[in-house]
Parts: structure tokens; sequence; C-alpha cells
């Protein structure tokens, strides 16, 4: 029988079509996560540059992204990032508005020279901008480090009427700077914010919807653990939240603390923010993805 040239290229797009199925291939356009875990640049490295992961992240069903860096990309960075965010469907989690200086244990925004509130106050000026641009309504500010040679309750002063000064300027645009508490005995040595109990006497302090606490939970076991009870006394003041187990900051079920039951407390209380996966991946590669996201199927389905 004579094929025609139709015939034999339908004929070769079957067999195509064939070998394709025979190939494994990563799953596309997953069920969407019911709660709003958030990755972030790395969480899937091996898919390719920022702009491919998220669009990886969106296909395995993830609602929202996080990139502590943000504030310090490029204004075109910034613009394709929430770009590609809003494409998606996806919510922008946080970024950090005053990056502290780590190796210098600044800013101390307790201390008596006011140098370093009028830097951090000019940090939160600037981030409105970013926050505009990609289109996110929370971003995280560290409250500085301990001055030694003064009373805690006097820096816990200065630190409440700084940030009464800090939600004077981004309230009136609808933005929420979430203060993250952070332990001392593993990553960040002579911090002022040491537990989610001590955010909320300053949020409270503070009394505003622009100031509010970041539970982030790794930090938060190695510091005082009792999550689940410290959740429901802080709810109040809780504005968003983020996972990474203890110990080694991996995802959830390579430590310590049980996600599931937490979980369960946060669909009771209805939470439908960001969750941040504020930690790294316990096997590199594509392998440890594929574990990442397992890890968070399981406790979405809790």
């Amino acid at each position: 029988m004579k094929l025609s040239r139709r015939s034999i290229l339908a004929a070769s797009a079957a067999a195509a079509g064939t070998a394709t199925m025979g190939r494994a291939a990563p799953a596309q356009n997953a069920a969407r996560f019911s709660l709003g875990f958030a990755p972030h640049e790395g969480s899937f490295a091996s898919r390719g540059n920022r702009l491919e992961q998220i669009a990886y992240a969106a296909d395995q069903g993830f609602t929202a992204w996080e990139d502590n860096e943000a504030a310090g990309r490029t204004i075109a960075d910034q613009n394709a990032m929430a770009r590609a965010l809003r494409q998606r469907g996806m919510t922008m989690g946080v970024f950090v508005a005053s990056m502290p200086r780590w190796a210098d244990f600044r800013p101390v925004l307790g201390g008596n020279d006011d140098g370093d509130r009028q830097a951090f106050l000019r940090d939160v000026r600037a981030s409105i901008d970013v926050a505009k641009r990609l289109d996110v309504k929370w971003m995280t500010v560290v409250t500085g480090f301990l001055d030694r040679r003064l009373p805690v309750e006097i820096q816990t002063g200065r630190i409440i009427d700084t940030m009464r000064r800090a939600a004077e300027i981004v309230e009136p645009h609808g933005l929420v700077m979430v203060m993250e508490p952070l332990n001392t005995i593993v990553n960040h040595p002579g911090v002022f914010l040491q537990t989610i109990p001590q955010g909320f006497a300053v949020a409270r302090g503070v009394d505003s919807p622009a100031v509010k606490v970041l539970a982030d939970l790794y930090h938060e076991q190695i510091q005082a653990g009792n999550l689940i009870n410290t959740l429901g006394a802080c709810w109040d003041e809780i504005g968003y939240i983020q996972f990474g187990d203890n110990p080694g900051r991996k995802e959830p079920g390579t430590g310590e603390v049980n996600f599931q039951n937490v979980v369960r407390w946060l669909r009771a209380r209805k939470y439908a923010g960001v969750i941040g996966m504020e930690h790294g991946n316990s096997i590199e590669g594509r392998a440890g993805e594929e574990r990442l996201i397992a890890a968070y199927r399981a406790i979405d389905a809790a």
C-alpha cells in the first residue's frame, strides 16, 4: 500500500508520543497544597534559575514564595519575580526589610546611640517601594542585638518606641512588619528578640496592626520549645509563620518537631496565611527536592 506524506507524518508523531510516554517525567500541575507553604530560591536549585524554580514550585502545587534577599535585588529582578508569581497565581511571602550586620552584631536598637535606630528606619522607608513592586504585605524585621551594658528593660522600651516609629511609616501603606525572634543557642548569639512570648510583649507595647511577630518554629523549638501552647498564648500578635525542623534546620520529618500536629492546630485556628519553608533540604539534588515535596504533602494531609 502506498503511503501519503500526511500518513507518514502522523505515524511519526504517534511513535514520538509513545516514546515520550515511556520516559519518566516530573509531575506537572500537581494538586495545589491546601496551606500556603512557601519555598525559596534554592529549594529547587536543580530546576534552574530563580524564575524557573518559581515555575517548578507552582507546577508542584505550591501557592506561595519567599525571598529574604529581595530588597537587595535589582528593580528589574524584583519586577521579574513579581510578574512570575502573578502569572502562576502565587502569593509573595516575606522579605527582610532591614538586613542585620551579623558579623558586626549590629544594629543595637535599644542602645544609647541613636544612629542604628535612624538607619533602621531609613531601611523601613526604602522597603515600601520594594513591597509595592513585589505586591507583598509582610516584611521581616530583626530588632537587633543586645547592649550588655544596659538593663534589658531600658532596651525593651527603646525598641518599642522604635517599632512605633516604624509602624507610623508603613501602616498607611497597609504593610505589616513581622519581628522575628531568633535562637541564641545555635545560630544567633546576642540577639535581642529571642522568643515568641518576648515578641508578643513588644508587639503589645507597640499596639499597631503594622507590627506583629514572625513565629519561626525552628528558632522557637531550640530556644524554648512548647510550640503549640506558645502559639496559642501569643496568637493575637502572630502575623506570619515559618517551618524548619530541629536539629539541622531541614524539612519536616527530619527532626523532633511534630509538624503534623502543628498543622492540625493551625487548621483548627483557620490559619490562611503563608507558611515559609525557612530551611534547607536534607538531601542534595533532585532526590532531596522530591523528598522536600513529599514531606510537605505528608503534613498537608494532616
